[in-house]
């Protein structure tokens, strides 16, 4: 395919590939083509987050990037996706993150990493689980154990925010696998990161990802605070979701 002019990547979208890589993006040069671009899905619940990202990567978007795939054997719900040019960019971010169409976790891109990458891959990948939804946790089944073992160090190193790697057992397909997932187990380390990613937090439906319940109502306030304080939501939004996720908790408990 002919050639493309190099233009480089603005950095806030450089910050929201490199997340969404780790996350529910992938970056690929498919054949006969010489460049790059970069494919993210998300499930119809989260229509307004794939916008948002569509809408902040349009430098490299066309008039047909975003679309609504129908529901495969894994969800109920349709899928809506971003799909960029191909562009000299792209290929050098492909570079630099993949050998032969694959992501190699390596710090020498991690460090690339803003607080804006942290957020998109939280967003994309984290969920907070236990009791009080006061333990964190990344979805990195798709990669070796090694790997995770690298984001784990370059959360403690770059960001002094300490997780760990375990692995969690699944059936597939009648046989037992297992899989390595990044840990934040600590509250105080939870909060921690939480306090990096807030600022940049997209959209209101991902506030629910920064959320911690708690029964002691000063503790509740006290983080709502530092939610409103952090955030580029008001407290009433902020508030909204709290309402929100407390009867999912309150339900599912």
């Amino acid at each position: 395919m002919h050639d493309t002019k190099y233009v480089p990547l603005s950095d806030e979208a450089k910050a929201i590939i490199l997340g969404s890589i780790l996350g529910d993006g992938s970056l690929k040069i498919q054949k006969n083509y010489s460049n790059a671009n970069i494919q993210i899905r998300h499930s119809e619940i989260q229509k307004d987050y794939l916008l948002w990202k569509a809408q902040a990567l349009q430098e490299i978007a066309g008039d047909r990037s975003v679309g609504v795939q129908e529901a495969d054997g894994y969800s109920k719900n349709k899928k809506w996706r971003f799909q960029s040019l191909r562009t000299p960019a792209l290929t050098e971010l492909h570079h630099l993150t993949y050998s032969h169409n694959k992501l190699l976790i390596e710090r020498r891109w991690l460090n690339q990493m803003t607080a804006l990458s942290l957020a998109i891959w939280w967003c994309d990948d984290g969920s907070l689980i236990g009791y009080g939804a006061r333990k964190g946790v990344f979805c990195t089944d798709g990669f070796s154990k090694q790997s995770v073992g690298i984001l784990a160090r370059y959360l403690k190193v770059v960001w002094d925010v300490r997780a760990i790697v375990a692995p969690v057992g699944r059936k597939q397909d009648g046989k037992q696998e297992q899989y390595w997932r990044l840990w934040i187990r600590s509250q105080e380390e939870l909060k921690k990161f939480l306090r990096i990613i807030l600022p940049y937090i997209p959209v209101q439906s991902m506030l629910s990802k920064t959320i911690l319940l708690y029964k002691d109502s000063q503790f509740q306030e006290r983080w709502i605070s530092e939610m409103v304080s952090l955030s580029k939501f008001s407290e009433s939004v902020v508030m909204a979701e709290y309402e929100k996720k407390k009867s999912k908790w309150n339900t599912y408990r």
